[in-house]
């Protein structure tokens, strides 16, 4: 078991550590009571290498976590090889399908020294580098038929489940979208409006277009191929059910 002192000198590394890495950084810490939480970390860490092979070694007893405003996550952990400092790698989303994760590269996790003014330059050039294209990468993965929209070009797709998603390129766009029901996936950044009341729905997408318009930002709807956009008169026809899938297994 860790002791007092050894999970305050974690938990004090990874608020240093958060407030030197670029962007807004937060960080908790995670003590060996709380197991299920640390299982879940465990099997989220997003590494097939140095970090993997301390964990099959050594089960979390305790862990730091630090998070960004993005849903972006690094997990602190106690360092096994007789040298002072501490393992960071890097935490795969959980929102995203295992789809998504297929043909990215693992950003491995790194070896951190017992200074954090230091490892945060360490972190930010190589770990944080890594970890930004693969991020970048599994989210449009998951956006699974979602054009990405432009500044100037918002496009929304209908979905199987009668909803609407969007992936806006532009803050003034997302504040228009957010302020007629859009809602944000924080993980995979697509924003959803419901088709729950497609009256509702086709009332917000009325609306949505002159306002964007008027920001100099057009609009496109784009419907999968094999599917008919439902309409208000509709309203009584249930959505298609989207068709059974089976997950693939991400490895990592």
């Amino acid at each position: 078991m860790h002791d007092h002192h050894t999970s305050e000198r974690l938990a004090s590394y990874a608020d240093v550590l958060a407030g030197e890495l670029p962007d807004s950084w937060t960080s908790s810490h995670l003590p060996a009571d709380a197991k299920d939480d640390l299982a879940e970390l465990a099997d989220r860490i997003w590494d097939l290498d140095l970090v993997a092979a301390s964990l099959a070694e050594h089960p979390l007893q305790q862990a730091a976590i630090l998070s960004r405003q993005d849903g972006a996550q690094l997990a602190l952990l106690d360092r096994h090889d007789g040298r002072d400092g501490f393992l960071i790698a890097a935490v795969a989303p959980h929102a995203l399908p295992d789809e998504a994760f297929r043909g990215v590269p693992e950003p491995n996790g790194i070896a951190l020294a017992d200074d954090p003014f230091l490892s945060a330059e360490q972190v930010t050039g190589d770990l944080l580098a890594r970890y930004d294209a693969a991020l970048a990468q599994v989210r449009h993965n998951a956006l699974d038929g979602i054009q990405p929209s432009q500044p100037d070009r918002v496009v929304l797709t209908w979905q199987p489940d009668g909803s609407i998603a969007t992936a806006p390129a532009d803050d003034r766009a997302t504040a228009v979208l957010m302020a007629h029901g859009f809602a944000q996936d924080p993980q995979s950044g697509i924003y959803r409006l419901s088709g729950d009341d497609t009256r509702a729905q086709a009332r917000a997408l009325r609306e949505i277009g002159p306002r964007l318009d008027a920001l100099g930002i057009g609009t496109a709807l784009q419907h999968p191929a094999g599917r008919t956009a439902p309409t208000a008169a509709a309203a009584s026809v249930p959505p298609v059910p989207a068709g059974p899938r089976t997950p693939a297994i991400r490895s990592r």
